[in-house]
């Protein structure tokens, strides 16, 4: 190590130069990895915070909440300590040049999946809500009325939970009556108590007595909302392709300056100075560089995420980030290894011109 270091504090260029390479690639890696986190987040809060069971849908829609039909007869076919059923209609509110996406779940005023409150207080009527403190900061606030649907239906805010998203959009709960008629309007439910809903939540062991039912786990319903699988998967796959740059990079300019170094080597070695322990003093700069650019990298994008637009789904997993520094590290110390094969092969009189 005393070696590697000397050779690093007296060569302070060239190595600054690797160290900035791998600070940039951790950088990358880091960023990609909170950006990753924060989509994923952003996509399923919500099904998360539900602490669900089993999620029941039906059988034809694929595993895809929404694409499921079910209706509050079904409620009967469930046999559970606690169920609760679930409508989602996804809509757009405020002003033609200020819309902002929103999530509208429909449950009932004693549904076990409900968040507590930070401001106000449940929805106990038909025409109230309760809307997430990420739409809350959007300037909406309790006593406000929302409209909804093409039939412009009015809903109160009447309470504000904590931050929560469903699919990169802000969330509200209300009563399942008026997610049905905002999807199929207040004439066919008006005359048809069998409300539509799309999903069955249970809090406790479940029995499905129809075929045409399906129970999901909280990650398997996750797995199967659209996009969610193939984004986590380019982002993952990206973050792994940087490893193995990493590891080229750090492999290419370790072989580059130990080439610079042949004659050097011969000379130590001449002096009685074995191969290991050269070897070592590569392995040893390898791990520093590795090192320092993944302190740094981490350091700095943290220090990014105070300034990235709120809008911007960024997410740190402490946890994640240090198996991540550490798989850096070690592909920055293979990469310095390729270059031991060199000094093994170097010949000390050739070296020095003998």
């Amino acid at each position: 190590m005393f070696l590697a270091l000397k050779e690093m504090t007296y060569s302070k260029l060239r190595y600054t130069l690797i160290i900035g390479i791998m600070f940039l690639i951790s950088l990358v890696v880091f960023l990609l990895s909170g950006l990753a986190n924060g989509l994923s987040t952003e996509f399923r809060q919500v099904i998360d915070q539900w602490d669900a069971k089993e999620i029941v849908l039906s059988e034809e829609s694929n595993k895809v909440l929404a694409a499921s039909q079910l209706s509050m007869e079904d409620l009967e076919f469930v046999s559970s300590n606690d169920k609760s059923p679930l409508g989602i209609y996804s809509s757009a509110i405020g002003d033609s040049s200020d819309k902002t996406n929103i999530t509208f779940f429909g449950t009932t005023t004693d549904a076990f999946f409900l968040p507590e409150m930070t401001h106000g207080e449940p929805f106990k009527k038909e025409n109230e809500v309760v809307i997430s403190q990420n739409l809350a900061d959007k300037g909406y606030d309790i006593g406000d009325t929302i409209t909804l649907g093409s039939e412009e239906t009015p809903v109160k805010v009447v309470g504000i939970f904590p931050e929560t998203s469903y699919v990169v959009t802000p969330v509200m709960y209300g009563s399942v009556k008026v997610v049905a008629e905002l999807k199929f309007g207040k004439q066919m439910v008006a005359q048809n108590e069998n409300f539509p809903i799309n999903a069955i939540l249970t809090n406790s062991t479940t029995n499905l007595d129809s075929d045409h039912l399906v129970g999901l786990s909280t990650q398997e319903l996750i797995e199967n909302l659209p996009g969610y699988s193939e984004q986590s998967l380019t982002l993952n796959a990206m973050i792994y392709f940087l490893f193995v740059i990493a590891a080229a990079v750090i492999a290419i300019f370790m072989y580059v300056i130990t080439l610079q170094k042949t004659a050097i080597f011969g000379v130590m070695k001449v002096q009685g100075i074995n191969t290991w322990f050269i070897s070592k003093s590569i392995i040893a700069q390898s791990f520093l560089v590795g090192v320092f650019g993944v302190v740094l990298a981490a350091v700095v994008t943290y220090g990014l995420s105070f300034v990235f637009p709120a809008a911007m789904p960024f997410a740190i997993d402490i946890k994640q980030w240090l198996i991540y520094g550490v798989i850096l590290i070690i592909v920055s110390i293979i990469g310095g290894l390729f270059s031991t094969i060199t000094v093994n092969k170097v010949d000390p009189i050739n070296a020095i011109g003998g």
